[in-house]
């Protein structure tokens, strides 16, 4: 009796709760809640075409300084980081070897110019008596051929010293251009040879960087096209310059040529040795429709294109009307990574969702909580 009785409150309270959900549905099924959204207004802008690209920073001009003296290093007079000028000393060899050769041709060319002074007196005596047939013309000849040896010997004395004078003077390396030692190879008391350089001197003032571009995007890249380069130095500041060299020849390994782009470096931010990233502009499409790349969905499939199976990327986005969001496919002339170009799939004044577009299905409700200009370029 007790089991048939707890049956029967068990079915009651089963069928209460069915006709209190069945007085609340009719009326919670046709009020959907509305998805809050963000939107801006479809206008015609114009959107530059870019290429991107990772390269190094480099000095404008890098001049590695060697030298000619094969022996030990002295003294340094510069240290890396610091400003020379062109011709300012940088370090000194030892040269005790070099000095004594530049006594050594010094004494010889007094030794020589007093053999021709000698000798241009004997000869000029000897002139005289040719001339008055005192001597013969045997003697006056040989006299004659004395003194131009002894000329000769005081040039070639001469020389010996120049040449002395000079390699003592290379003893002393000085700085081919102006600029900053951008890096010491060697200390004091190392030895200096031909084949190694003792410093490098960078002119900073203007860096260049460069890159390798693809055979593809050569028929895109030309000289004077704008480069908007950043480093991870300085992440939030960006340093203008232009191309002014493409690689006339791609090398036949990597199939890339070399790209360089000039840029102004007055502060001397940019140092040789950044990595960067450049973004160079080789056009501009202009009074076309401008999405935001954010308020795109991108969707991805596998198709089949002209009997084959392709993977397909679509892009959709929703727009406001009559408070409802309605989906549009978008047909993209060009992109990049923060704007869409588009041909088709919008119109002008029309409501585009840029923030809770993930949340929206074709039909949905929607309540706009802001709308706000958005940037096309």
């Amino acid at each position: 009796m007790k089991r048939t009785i707890y049956f029967f409150m068990i079915v009651a309270g089963w069928a209460a709760f069915l006709t209190s959900c069945d007085q609340s549905d009719p009326k919670d099924s046709q009020v959907e809640a509305k998805i809050p959204v963000e939107v801006m207004t479809i206008r015609l802008g114009n959107l530059a075409q870019t290429l991107s690209y990772y390269g190094d920073i480099k000095a404008e001009f890098e001049v590695k300084v060697f030298s000619k003296v094969p022996d030990r290093i002295e003294r340094f007079f510069v240290d890396a980081g610091d400003n020379v000028a062109k011709g300012a000393p940088i370090a000194r060899i030892v040269a005790t070897t070099i000095e004594q050769a530049v006594r050594q041709a010094e004494a010889a060319v007094t030794a020589a110019q007093a053999q021709e002074a000698n000798l241009r007196s004997e000869y000029d005596r000897f002139e005289l008596l040719y001339r008055d047939l005192s001597v013969s013309k045997q003697q006056y000849d040989a006299i004659a051929t004395q003194y131009e040896a002894a000329k000769a010997q005081v040039k070639q004395t001469e020389a010996a010293l120049t040449s002395a004078k000079s390699l003592l003077h290379d003893a002393t390396i000085t700085a081919p251009i102006a600029g900053i030692i951008g890096k010491r190879y060697c200390e004091a008391g190392d030895m200096a040879a031909p084949a190694l350089p003792l410093v490098s001197v960078c002119q900073m003032d203007r860096v260049k960087m460069t890159f390798e571009a693809t055979e593809k995007d050569l028929a895109k890249l030309a000289i004077g096209q704008k480069t908007v380069v950043q480093v991870s130095t300085y992440p939030d500041r960006t340093f203008e310059g232009k191309v002014v060299k493409i690689s006339p020849v791609l090398d036949p390994l990597t199939r890339l040529a070399e790209v360089e782009v000039l840029l102004d470096n007055t502060e001397h931010k940019l140092k040789p040795g950044m990595y960067a990233h450049a973004e160079v502009t080789t056009g501009t499409i202009e009074n076309v429709i401008i999405v935001p790349r954010h308020a795109v969905i991108e969707n991805t499939s596998l198709e089949r294109v002209s009997g084959d199976d392709q993977v397909v990327k679509n892009y959709y986005v929703f727009v406001v009307d009559s408070s409802k969001a309605v989906q549009r496919k978008l047909e993209v002339i060009y992109l990049n990574h923060e704007y869409l170009a588009i041909s088709s799939g919008l119109k002008i004044g029309e409501k585009l969702v840029t923030v809770g577009q993930n949340n929206l299905r074709d039909g949905t409700p929607v309540t706009v909580v802001r709308e706000r200009e958005e940037a096309s370029s």
